[in-house]
């Protein structure tokens, strides 16, 4: 159950990204109360989860969610370069996520 909640976390994370991005500074109003609702709502998400998994596994997996997801949907809806190097960085990010797992750090 923790680390579904961690997932879901890291999905309300990149929602929140992309509403930062849209609140242009803070001067839109709904994305700006958007990145409000989605930052506490992931941060309060990854606090459940981490009642019972190591910090530093579980935070990991919640920024590689968050970072891999935002620049994904940035690169195919938000118009942000895409590039081989790129591609690779995400999929190394992939990687280590994974690594981490598996080296144990999950319960």
């Amino acid at each position: 159950m923790a680390w579904i909640l961690v997932i879901v976390a890291g999905l309300f994370e990149v929602a929140m990204a992309l509403c930062l991005k849209g609140s242009k500074g803070f001067t839109e109003p709904w994305p700006s109360v958007g990145f409000l609702v989605f930052a506490v709502t992931s941060f309060g998400l990854l606090n459940m989860a981490l009642r019972t998994l190591d910090v530093g596994t579980a935070y990991a997996v919640w920024v590689g969610i968050g970072a891999v997801g935002t620049a994904a949907l940035g690169m195919l809806l938000m118009g942000d370069q895409v590039s081989a190097l790129k591609i690779g960085a995400l999929t190394c990010i992939i990687v280590g996520v994974i690594g981490l797992n598996l080296a144990g750090g999950g319960h």
